[in-house]
């Protein structure tokens, strides 16, 4: 009777111990005390070189248009991200128009314009630009501008870690790791890394997603390249230095203790 009890108090303690700690995992509590007037400020992306941009200009006349149009069109594919609860797999959209490049010293070379400078410019701002220089020579001119290339990357206790492609050049923190599958139950959440590369210069900083104070910080809006890493708990940790075969190990342990008991019993009787 001894050797049973043993056995089911040995049983509860693995239960006990092999389960993560409760930790506090609802995102952003404090949010009904948070104004959310500055995070307006940091929610367009400032260019950067490297970055494809696809310009199209367009007006009523066409042709009067058509000097400002590159006379090759490029076609790239960018992948729309579903949702996690979403059962539907990503789908590649193909997204075609004259296609520039961000040069390294921030600018990209224009039809009939020349260089124009992106520094300090977001999509939105730099379109206001092109259609203020394009307006010289055309009336009413449409420029229709899209990012091409913004990418994030997702790492460590996320469900599904990788490079991620924003069609539309503007996410925030919480939009990225909703793409990557969330956080899995191991991941600190109070302790989110983001490594973050603009004009040459690294910055770091570590983000508490469960405080709504974050919204108003620069790291609400992700840029061109960051690097989101979720850092695992102590448990998670543990359990990565603990032999693979321990669960394997465990359960020939207890089908030996269950045949031990089966003919301590056979015995007696």
């Amino acid at each position: 009777m001894n050797f049973k009890k043993y056995i089911l108090v040995g049983a509860l303690s693995i239960a006990v111990f092999s389960c993560a700690p409760r930790q506090e995992i609802n995102y952003m509590q404090d949010i009904d005390n948070i104004s959310l007037d500055n995070a307006v400020k940091n929610s367009r992306s400032t260019l950067q070189p490297g970055d494809q941009l696809v310009i199209t200009v367009t007006a009523k006349d066409m042709d009067v248009v058509k000097p400002f149009n590159q006379s090759y069109s490029s076609t790239s594919t960018i992948t729309q991200y579903s949702t996690p609860s979403s059962n539907s797999l990503p789908q590649q959209l193909p997204v075609s128009g004259p296609t520039y490049l961000v040069d390294t010293d921030g600018s990209i070379m224009f039809p009939q314009i020349g260089a124009v400078s992106t520094k300090g410019e977001n999509v939105e701002t730099l379109r206001t630009k092109l259609v203020d220089l394009i307006s010289v020579y055309v009336k009413n001119p449409v420029v229709d501008l899209k990012l091409i290339n913004f990418k994030v990357s997702i790492l460590g206790e996320v469900n599904r870690p990788g490079q991620y492609t924003i069609p539309d050049g503007s996410t925030t923190l919480l939009g990225a790791l909703a793409l990557a599958g969330d956080s899995t139950p191991y991941g600190i959440r109070t302790n989110v890394l983001i490594v973050r590369n603009v004009d040459g210069q690294i910055t770091k900083e570590r983000v508490d997603l469960t405080s709504a104070q974050f919204i108003n910080s620069p790291y609400y809006y992700l840029k061109q390249n960051d690097m989101i890493y979720v850092q695992p708990n102590a448990n998670r940790e543990k359990s990565a230095r603990v032999d693979p075969n321990t669960g394997l190990y465990i359960s020939v342990a207890s089908v030996i203790a269950s045949l031990v008991i089966g003919v301590l019993a056979l015995t007696k009787n």
